[in-house]
């Protein structure tokens, strides 16, 4: 095995493009056409009326993956490729369907990229961005990969993420994986993109691609959406199928929709949903993207998930009279119900999950290498200069001395965790304020990578709606000098359909998206 945080990743790429690391072998032209912060909107009116095909859509992400990915901004937030000739063929067969009049909806002929922890069986390793899984090779798609390519998106590649979710060290830098070396910040190349769908959110956010499905235990959708100017949707625990994804925790873990609009965003995500004959949600979120959205909603400001960035908490302020001026009642000050803090019965349910969730992970894949936390802790150990380069595996063994005799123990913290931050602290707090929802500065501006030190994260507004199961969206608020920052908007669960509507209507009035400026790295 050999190293990467630089070399070895470069071999791998190349690999992975399959020799296709120029320009010019991608295409030999390209369309007269503005791609920078097209909305799938744009690009389906253009397939629509002929200024573009699939074909040409799919060429131009991949040119502008190559020119920037390794090259150019030297972003690193791409693990894999689909090989070009594979993806075109796709294209070609969604061409040739619209042009016998059968659009199977808003993702059809759109590049889509998926966090590289999500099964998918074209022939793509599922990594966790590590080197140990560089040869685990999915026997089948898991079930929101197959709702995607039933509605006719195209597939072409994984997007590199925190290594194992950022779930293997407390002293870990969020973006940097063995597989995929580590993701930059497209505002500033020198920072973080927090974790772990950092590169999910910088390919959305640098226009490498048009949208990206992450994942997320605890903040890792919306902490990077916020940290690279783009909107994020963690949903309700449940709506999006967890299975065949390598997994933390089932009791938190959910993959969420990642892209430039909230429009964009709902989109793709009426696409990942699990429905059946007797959902009484409405049959499209997309029903809930409306202008007025804002108008009557009672929003609490949550007070006690600021003050950890002076600035970060005057943009908030700023944009407060934003909401009230598109119809918001504003309660200014609100405080959690909840008096227990989670934080402790949260960490206990995440090590115990882990633990056998990942055994089970492994047992649906026969032809996996490993095959339990044991094996991967001595895989670790074994190949350790090229994997622990920065950071050891303090998460991974202290999730591997949970035992049987500790289930009474993890069932007893996973209630009080979810009490405490949903039935004790969302829920109560809406109901004795009454309130719609609630809203927060999602997190502090982007921190500058450091490996030696870690991650200088201040806090954020993931928690409660983490922990708890319940929806959360980010969405862009504004900038605090050249570094995006944006605004939270959470409430119970089920309450995704009407977040939707006030982050919408928030967004419309606001319009705080700014695209970044690639610029090439300095040598």
């Amino acid at each position: 095995m050999t190293s990467d945080s630089g070399k070895s990743y470069q071999t791998n790429w190349r690999r992975l493009l399959v020799g296709l690391s120029h320009t010019d072998a991608i295409a030999p032209g390209e369309p007269d056409f503005s791609f920078t912060d097209i909305t799938l909107d744009k690009l389906q009116e253009a397939m629509q009326n002929r200024e573009l095909n699939a074909q040409q859509v799919v060429r131009h992400y991949y040119r502008q993956i190559v020119r920037h990915n390794e090259e150019g901004a030297d972003l690193r937030a791409v693990n894999q490729l689909l090989p070009l000739t594979d993806a075109l063929e796709i294209a070609r067969k969604l061409d040739t369907e619209r042009e016998q009049g059968n659009v199977r909806g808003k993702l059809h002929g759109i590049p889509v990229l998926l966090k590289d922890n999500i099964d998918t069986a074209d022939g793509l390793p599922n990594t966790a961005g590590s080197l140990l899984l560089k040869e685990h090779f999915p026997e089948r798609d898991a079930p929101l990969v197959e709702k995607l390519r039933a509605a006719g998106a195209i597939i072409i590649g994984k997007a590199n993420l925190t290594e194992w979710a950022n779930f293997r060290s407390s002293g870990a830098s969020s973006g940097w994986s063995s597989l995929g070396g580590m993701i930059k910040n497209p505002y500033d190349t020198t920072r973080s993109t927090c974790g772990s769908s950092g590169g999910s959110a910088c390919a959305v956010s640098s226009n490498l691609i048009p949208v990206a499905v992450g994942s997320e235990t605890d903040g890792s959708l919306v902490c990077p959406a916020a940290t690279t100017g783009i909107v994020a949707i963690k949903p309700t625990l449940g709506l999006i199928s967890h299975k065949g994804i390598i997994p933390i925790a089932p009791s938190q873990d959910t993959a969420g929709p990642m892209a430039r609009t909230v429009r964009d965003a709902v989109y793709l995500l009426d696409v990942l949903v699990e429905r059946n004959a007797d959902d009484k949600r409405s049959p499209s979120f997309s029903e809930h993207l409306k202008v007025a959205g804002l108008q009557g909603k009672r929003i609490g400001v949550a007070r006690n998930l600021m003050g950890y960035h002076t600035d970060l908490d005057a943009a908030f302020e700023k944009q407060l009279n934003v909401l009230r001026d598109a119809g918001a009642e504003i309660i200014e000050e609100v405080e959690f119900c909840s008096e227990h803090d989670w934080s402790e019965d949260e960490l206990i349910v995440l090590l115990h999950e882990f633990k056998y969730s990942i055994q089970d992970y492994f047992s649906q894949h026969p032809q996996a290498r490993y095959h339990n936390l044991d094996e991967l802790i001595a895989a670790t150990q074994q190949y350790g200069e090229v994997l622990m380069p920065f950071f050891g595996q303090q998460i991974f063994a202290l999730a591997d001395l949970r035992t049987d005799e500790q289930q009474a123990d993890y069932e007893a913290a996973l209630a009080r965790a979810k009490d405490a931050a949903g039935k004790n602290g969302i829920d109560a707090t809406l109901k004795r304020h009454q309130l719609d929802l609630l809203i927060a500065p999602t997190t502090s501006p982007a921190w500058k990578i450091d490996v030696i030190n870690g991650d200088h994260y201040l806090g954020s507004a993931s928690s409660p709606a983490a922990v708890a199961g319940y929806p959360h969206i980010t969405v862009p608020m504004g900038f605090i000098g050249h570094l995006p920052v944006g605004m939270s908007f959470f409430a119970g669960a089920g309450a995704d359909a009407l977040l939707i509507e006030a982050a919408y209507a928030y967004e419309q009035v606001s319009q705080q998206r700014r695209a970044p400026a690639l610029l090439p790295r300095e040598h």
